[in-house]
């Protein structure tokens, strides 16, 4: 091993190691009263807690995730400026499946913790919408790596009360790092134009997910200039999608968008879709983007079109190289796609304390600062947080289905 792998994986040590301190000092009761902060007692020593599913579908990307926000840790040397940083993993599947309710318990721990100058909540959309408010109320800020909903931040394309209702000190305190579903809306309409798509007929699963991102498709597919065929509810539990298929097939749409899960019938959509029709495109969003589904739809794959947050690591900057690189030789793999996204949470939390200067271990200045982040250049690209807390990045990837697996297919750049 070479003399920079070996220090990189003595910085991963000791990280791990303040990371098992962290815990036990939790575990002894030295969190404090939430209501005493680490400013209002003078610590110099700030905590960072992670909160991600180790167990469960999601398991692989919640390692990488964590995996890239150590490794960010441990390239600072564990610090901020002038303060020294722990980092506490917890897990949102302490019982084999994903809780969601887990997702809660972890952000009142980290709140509870007087030390908690940030929290990064990579557990994904349900688990945002369950952690953030109680963050909110004790002024943590909260990155991100995960979480594309878009009524976490945004009120296009949400439900009836947010993104207010997330936010009950009626301040600011999440922003991500990953481009939200806005993005991926006009990542839909963009390639289904470049695929020559002149009627869609857009499907949804009458989930908050995929009603709102079907509703947001269906706008930027006019926008395009694309006829919207019809933007229909489906129930997931209905066995049988035939008579749809028939409809949609003489309503003479050639392209399909469904919003909506997985588990949301969509498999046995796909294969009736296609089987009414062979040479209907059929698109969807990052949630069908998983190696299950691609195996399961059979020849409807020729045929399909996913869009992913995740890029192939060719198309990111010059700078994530070195990211790829230095992941490989502490880890010993490559990275699943979402470590990056964990290495640049933990990054711009790093810059967040810093920028906060004298105040770094001041919830409220770590927040403004983040807040404040503009034209970072950074291994994701160039970007800025704007004032909803989103990140200013607007490219999408492109996904295909080859033999039953997925392939990444192109970069699909956008305008939002």
């Amino acid at each position: 091993m070479t003399r920079s792998g070996v220090g990189t994986l003595r910085l991963l040590s000791t990280a791990l190691a303040a990371t098992v301190l962290a815990v036990a000092v939790a575990a002894c009761g030295s969190g404090g009263d939430a209501s005493t902060t680490a400013s209002q007692t003078g610590l110099d020593t700030l905590t960072v807690y992670s909160s991600v599913p180790f167990r469960g579908p999601g398991a692989s990307a919640g390692r990488g995730i964590v995996n890239g926000e150590k490794l960010a840790l441990a390239e600072a040397n564990g610090k901020a400026g002038k303060y020294m940083l722990r980092y506490v993993s917890l897990d949102e599947a302490p019982r084999g499946t994903v809780d969601p309710g887990q997702a809660a318990d972890n952000a009142r721990r980290a709140v509870q913790d007087r030390s908690t100058i940030a929290y990064l909540d990579g557990g994904g959309d349900s688990s945002s919408k369950l952690s953030i408010p109680v963050l909110n109320e004790g002024g943590v800020l909260t990155v991100s790596p995960s979480s594309t909903y878009v009524g976490l931040t945004r009120t296009d394309g949400a439900a009836a009360g947010e993104p207010d209702k997330y936010y009950p000190s009626g301040k600011r305190t999440f922003g991500r790092v990953i481009p939200a579903d806005n993005v991926q809306a006009a990542a839909q309409a963009s390639w289904a134009k470049d695929e020559g798509c002149t009627s869609t007929y857009v499907i949804n699963d009458g989930q908050t997910y995929g009603t709102g991102l079907a509703d947001a498709v269906a706008a930027d597919l006019q926008q395009q200039q694309i006829t919207v065929a019809g933007n229909e509810t489906i129930d997931p539990g209905d066995g049988d999608f035939g008579e749809l298929a028939k409809k949609i097939k003489g309503s003479g749409a050639d392209c399909v968008f469904f919003g909506g899960e997985s588990d949301s019938g969509s498999v046995r959509l796909w294969r009736q879709l296609h089987a009414a029709d062979p040479q209907l495109k059929l698109f969807g969003p990052s949630a069908l983007a998983t190696p299950a589904f691609a195996r399961a739809i059979g020849p409807a794959g020729d045929v399909t079109y996913l869009t992913s947050p995740y890029l192939a690591p060719g198309s990111y900057p010059p700078g994530a190289r070195k990211f790829y690189a230095a992941y490989r030789k502490a880890y010993g793999t490559a990275p699943p796609p979402a470590a990056i996204y964990g290495y640049e949470a933990m990054q711009s939390v790093l810059q967040s304390v810093r920028a906060a200067g004298t105040k770094g271990n001041d919830r409220q200045a770590v927040v403004n600062a983040f807040l404040g982040i503009r034209d970072r250049d950074s291994v994701l690209g160039t970007y800025s947080i704007n004032t909803t807390g989103d990140t200013t990045l607007s490219r999408y990837g492109g996904l295909r289905v080859k033999n039953g697996r997925l392939v990444f297919d192109q970069v699909i750049e956008t305008s939002s």
